[in-house]
This record gives C-alpha cells, structure tokens and sequence, in this order.
C-alpha cells in the first residue's frame, strides 16, 4: 500500500525559511504527481505547489510563486520544498497527497487519492 509522511515543519520568524519532506513508500508509478496543499485555520484547503515524479516539472501557486524551491533525494523517494521568504499568512498545516491521474497535477484537493498526515508550519510576525 502505497504511504505518505510529510515532515519538517516547525516554528519561524517572517522572512526565513523551512524545507518540508514528503516521503513516499510503497510500490509506486513514477508518473503520478505529488501535490502540497495547505489548510490554514478557517480556511478551504488551498493549492500550494506540485511535481511530476517522472521528470521533475513542478508548478507552484500564484500565492508561493518565487518563493518555493524544489529538490529530491536521488536514492529514495523522498521529495522536499523549500519555503522561502515566509510570511504569517503561510501558517498552515502542509499536506502532500498523490495524484494517479494521467493529467499533469490538479489544483483540487479531492482528484487527489493518497493523503499524509500533515505537518505543522507556524509563521511569527
């Protein structure tokens, strides 16, 4: 069965940055897509940035764009986005999901099929 497990979350200051972890396991295509979401307190859950696993092409969200960096663990499927430059409004709970579609990425949380757990990110002003 195929697992998600995000990680790296925490606590920091406006203007710094964190590097969140999505690791994948189980028996999986290399042509899904993995997508970041965010839910923020009061919020719908909102598209955040996604990536091809096949091939690397990412796409990230008008409200992250410039400021998301995208690198892999070549020996493991692991997966990591780099939040740069960040603001309070970024305070959420980052989610990384799976996409089996054979579309590119979807903006929609539900046309995704595989959840994790989430992982905390706390922006202080």
């Amino acid at each position: 069965q195929v697992q998600v497990m995000e990680s790296g979350g925490g606590l920091v200051q406006a203007g710094g940055s964190l590097t969140l972890t999505c690791a994948v396991s189980g028996a999986t295509y290399k042509t899904y897509t993995m997508g970041w979401f965010r839910l923020a307190p009061g919020k719908e859950r909102e598209f955040v940035a996604a990536i091809r696993w096949g091939d690397g092409r990412t796409v990230e969200a008008d409200s992250v764009k410039g400021r998301s960096t995208f690198s892999k663990d070549g020996a493991k499927n692991m997966r990591y986005l780099k939040m740069n430059s960040l603001k309070p409004d970024d305070t959420a709970v980052y989610y990384c999901a799976l996409d089996y579609s054979t579309q590119w990425y979807s903006t929609d949380p539900k046309e995704y099929h595989v959840w994790g757990q989430g992982t905390q990110v706390t922006v202080s002003s």
